[in-house]
């Protein structure tokens, strides 16, 4: 199933929510870069999410090596059956000829010996033809009657996949719905976040960005989280201030939430 629960979808959204939308809370300069790398992060993922889920609606490849075995077992049939008539209308004419033989043969209008002794021989000939042709026939019967059952099995197939897959694109299409009104909704946030920073503490955070993928790392119980580096009880005291610090060994922007 693509269904993924709206909490599921958008948990930023949530935890942005819940740790800075506090009335008359105001955020330190590394609170509010760290608040917009998170919204930075999410957007990344909740994009890529979207891409995978774009490349994915669309036709289904067991759809098609279903309809495409389809088409291979119609055009078998189609040429087995053909095989078929065509033996069957040489059974036809096999059998008139051998009627105008027997006629000349028993109704007494031959009586040269030379002559009767040629029309046994013909009349042979015929019965040896017609019983090869309907052992071939037989033969070419039971193989239509098997790649009518293939054929039949394999249309069943394809109605089970293609209910299956009709329903998974439904999903899937709804799933693109609520992913692009999550990333609408994270770059209505990256923009608030952004007009809440200075200019001048913008281009620090690209540049860093650019050097290090994410500019900002949150210190966890005096660990620089990027680096797993302890931190000196000097970094920690200046990272609880209002400038930015960076981390020692990383040298990304130290947040201490």
């Amino acid at each position: 199933m693509f269904y993924i629960p709206l909490y599921f979808v958008i948990p930023e959204l949530i935890i942005f929510h819940a740790r800075y939308k506090i009335v008359g809370c105001k955020m330190s300069t590394a609170q509010k870069l760290y608040q917009l790398q998170e919204i930075e992060q999410a957007i990344e993922s909740q994009e890529k999410t979207l891409s995978d889920c774009l490349g994915r609606l669309g036709d289904s490849e067991a759809v098609n090596r279903l309809k495409l075995r389809m088409k291979t077992a119609r055009q078998q049939l189609e040429g087995l059956e053909q095989k078929q008539h065509s033996a069957e209308w040489q059974i036809e004419d096999i059998e008139a000829k051998a009627v105008a033989v027997k006629n000349k043969l028993y109704g007494g209008q031959v009586t040269n010996p030379k002559e009767l002794s040629s029309l046994q021989q013909e009349e042979k000939v015929l019965e040896s033809q017609r019983d090869r042709l309907e052992e071939e026939t037989l033969q070419i019967m039971e193989q239509v009657e098997a790649v009518t059952a293939d054929l039949a099995a394999l249309e069943d197939e394809l109605g089970v996949v293609e209910r299956e897959w009709c329903s998974r694109q439904e999903e899937l299409s709804a799933e693109i719905g609520r992913l692009k009104e999550s990333v609408s909704a994270l770059k209505e946030k990256r923009q608030m976040a952004l007009s809440s920073i200075d200019t001048r503490t913008l281009d620090y955070y690209n540049r860093l960005k650019k050097q290090k993928v994410w500019a900002v790392a949150k210190v966890e119980q005096g660990t620089c989280r990027s680096c797993r580096i302890s931190l000196s009880t000097a970094e920690l005291q200046r990272a609880r201030g209002d400038k930015l610090i960076e981390c020692s060994s990383c040298r990304r922007i130290l947040f201490l939430d």
